[in-house]
């Protein structure tokens, strides 16, 4: 999350007297993440969280998001709910802009991992997803496997003095996945960005999970390999396989994998490393001195991607089969 967009006190004060939320006591920014604006905002009834979409999100596509958060609310899992206007409105205008506001999670995300963070995650991703698999609703992920080329050809004519290796990695790195990407795999709606920060913890206890604005369909096996990515490599980039252990096989317990999928899990991981270290290039090369937030490094992935390639199957991560 960020904040690109200010707004006043009497702004949302106007937008408030809309909604049967109470009134407002005070707000604050907050400044984490790099998507949308958003605010922290206490009200005499409760606190909430306010988001203005930036031009990254398609406002068409804003119901999907809405509408899948109070499908896992409904169904009992742990993340914001949407909440409607007095019109039965889940999405206003502020300062031009799209916005809504979702109900407030307790916690924060953690920056020191645990054992006992991974063993949650892993068991409530497979709840998540088996929730998921009875929502009606669907969104291509738009920067997917049949996107990636797409994706890198933005690009690798730019800075080739300074990237030409890295390049050279990523094109070989393509055409193996494009020979060896599954094709028919259990799939649905996933949240496609479980990093750290997307994950709320209270007392080392799951409060829940925000930030469904990539959300999309795509292999539910393929998302366990984006955690693997984002919660398993310490900073030195080297293998936490008590912590893949601990994700794997709680999701395993309560989701589990099928043949095809345990097969192809070293592929999907290569994919998703190689899926953040085109993203993390591309805003890298492509970015402003005027932007609010440093692009991250893209050589954390790289590194991550060449582990991947050396691993044959997915017990070498340290799923346990029964």
């Amino acid at each position: 999350m960020a904040v690109y967009t200010k707004i006043e006190k009497a702004d949302l004060q106007n937008l408030l007297k809309n909604y049967n939320l109470g009134n407002l006591e005070k707000y604050e920014e907050i400044k984490e993440g790099v998507e949308n604006s958003n605010f922290k905002v206490f009200t005499s009834k409760n606190i909430y969280i306010l988001t203005i979409f930036e031009k990254r999100v398609n406002k068409v596509e804003l119901p999907f998001f809405i509408e899948l958060m109070n499908h896992l609310v409904k169904n009992g899992f742990q993340c914001p709910e949407s909440l409607a206007n007095k019109d039965g409105e889940f999405i206003s205008l502020l300062k031009e802009k799209p916005c809504t506001i979702v109900s407030f999670i307790e916690g924060n995300w953690i920056r020191n991992i645990k054992n006992t963070h991974c063993q949650q995650l892993g068991s409530n991703l497979a709840k998540m997803h088996s929730i998921t698999s009875s929502f009606s609703l669907n969104r291509e992920n738009n920067i997917g496997y049949r996107n990636w080329k797409k994706l890198f050809e933005s690009f690798n004519s730019q800075k080739k003095d300074l990237y030409r290796d890295i390049y050279d990695i990523i094109s070989n790195e393509l055409i193996f996945l494009n020979e060896n990407w599954p094709i028919k795999l259990p799939q649905g709606i996933i949240h496609a960005d479980l990093f750290q920060d997307n994950v709320f913890f209270k007392d080392d206890k799951f409060t829940g999970i925000i930030d469904f604005y990539f959300a999309c369909k795509d292999f539910y096996a393929y998302e366990l390999a984006v955690c693997l990515n984002a919660w398993c490599f310490e900073k030195d980039q080297s293998f936490n396989t008590t912590k893949a252990s601990l994700i794997l096989n709680e999701y395993q317990n309560k989701r589990p994998l099928s043949d095809e999928e345990m097969k192809s899990f070293p592929i999907l991981s290569r994919g998703a490393a190689l899926r953040f270290l085109l993203t993390r290039l591309n805003d890298l090369i492509f970015h402003s001195s005027e932007a609010l937030v440093n692009p991250k490094d893209p050589n954390e992935y790289l590194k991550i991607l060449h582990f991947h390639q050396q691993i044959k199957s997915i017990n070498e991560y340290g799923l346990i089969e029964k």
